[in-house]
């Protein structure tokens, strides 16, 4: 099956083009593309933007701006982006990573989607063409295109040093799918106790999500064997993980306390 393909000047454009029905976004392809190939007969047509807001990425005054069409690649040689880059080398091998775009891995149903794992725990803004939302209600009402539109960039804090931890779990290193992904801020204060804490999961939902009750049991407890037990015990708390050809839901449960405390104490 062919499909025309239509290129728009701006996001507002192609966001406007989304809503006649039928249509898919193509920014790298590995999604769409993929799904027309298994058989999605509801896209009938593909349509992008070279909008110029959507390709550059941007450091500068203590925070990070990332473009929705940057590939996991491009972050994965940025010097600038040294905390990120892990989550980014962890999709996929080079072929994909060479094509995996920010702006798709938001939609990237689990097991996919570990790099918006890790900006989940970065607590990042997503920058719409109908205006701007914290990751969390994007994760949430990420279907819905009606107001939103197109996702132009993603920004967030640069985090403090040694802060940002992301652990991918996969049966095949080092790109195979994940069984599990992790990602989390963790800031400490003088005394060295856990000041505040922002934990993300994926696999554990059909999409990234937060790690409530294991944040505020972090909450002033010191990051050693004891002092994370009661965070560990709780973290699976309102998960309800997948069941694929990856992994069962069960094991899934079981796994993720053992990697949870590997990712706060290595």
């Amino acid at each position: 099956m062919s499909l025309a393909l239509t290129t728009f000047p701006s996001a507002k454009e192609v966001s406007a083009a989304l809503k006649q029905g039928g249509a898919r976004y193509l920014g790298g392809g590995t999604l769409v593309v993929r799904a027309v190939n298994e058989g999605d007969i509801a896209t009938s047509a593909y349509v992008r933007t070279n909008d110029p807001a959507m390709s550059g990425i941007d450091v500068s005054d203590g925070r990070v701006r990332i473009g929705a069409s940057v590939t996991m690649a491009a972050i994965a040689r940025c010097e600038d982006l040294g905390m990120i880059r892990p989550a980014a080398k962890a999709v996929g091998g080079p072929a994909i990573r060479n094509m995996a775009t920010v702006g798709g891995n938001l939609f990237a149903a689990a097991p996919y989607g570990d790099f918006a794992v890790a900006l989940l725990a970065l607590d990042a803004t997503v920058h719409c063409a109908g205006g701007d939302m914290d990751i969390d209600g994007f994760l949430a009402s990420r279907d819905d295109l009606t107001e939103r539109g197109i996702v132009i960039a993603v920004s967030f804090k640069i985090p403090e040093a040694g802060s940002f931890r992301f652990l991918k779990v996969s049966r095949v290193k080092p790109k195979g799918v994940s069984v599990l992904s992790l990602a989390a801020v963790i800031d400490t204060g003088a005394n060295g106790n856990v000041s505040a804490a922002r934990i993300a999961l994926g696999c554990m939902a059909d999409r990234p999500m937060r790690a409530v009750s294991a944040e505020k049991a972090l909450s002033g407890a010191k990051l050693t064997k004891d002092g994370i037990t009661e965070a560990v015990s709780v973290i699976g708390s309102g998960t309800e993980p997948l069941t694929d050809a990856i992994a069962s839901a069960w094991y899934r449960s079981e796994v993720l306390p053992v990697h949870f405390g590997r990712l706060l104490l290595d």
